[in-house]
């Protein structure tokens, strides 16, 4: 369908209709960018990589998902080879100051702090699992 716009002489000239990005296999999961906007997007976008594209991020979220139970900080510690203390308790701070994580620390000798995920973190995990599947789904070899 066309839509009609008045060009510089007052005419009204054709503009057509963005159509829908193609889908090439599956038609269940249709998907419809349309009237959706760049500019908003793109900010967003940067947002989004302001918070989970700093080295460290998704090695902190990954052991998350896989428990109920909250981590201390001594498991991040340990299962993060090469990253310094400095760069964990960084993005641990970023990730609590963003709702994605709440910090718990108990008045004992020596001292314990664990971290769990807010129902926000939970949703940015699971919508991390989904780009994680979504990868293994189109790496595999056909």
């Amino acid at each position: 369908m066309k839509s009609q716009k008045p060009d510089e002489n007052g005419h009204s000239k054709a503009i057509p209709k963005p159509s829908k990005l193609p889908i090439l296999e599956d038609d269940n999961d249709s998907c419809d960018f349309y009237g959706y906007n760049v500019e908003s997007l793109m900010k967003e976008t940067a947002e989004l990589r302001n918070i989970i594209t700093k080295r460290g991020t998704l090695e902190i979220l990954i052991p998350l998902c896989c428990t109920t139970d909250p981590v201390r900080y001594i498991t991040f510690r340990k299962s993060m080879k090469g990253f310094s203390s400095k760069t964990l308790t960084i993005r641990l701070k970023e990730l609590e100051k963003n709702g994605i994580l709440n910090r718990q620390s108990f008045n004992e000798i020596p001292p314990r702090v664990e971290y769990h995920l807010t129902p926000k973190g939970q949703e940015l995990v699971g919508s991390i699992i989904n780009l994680l599947q979504w990868m293994r789904k189109w790496s595999e070899k056909k």
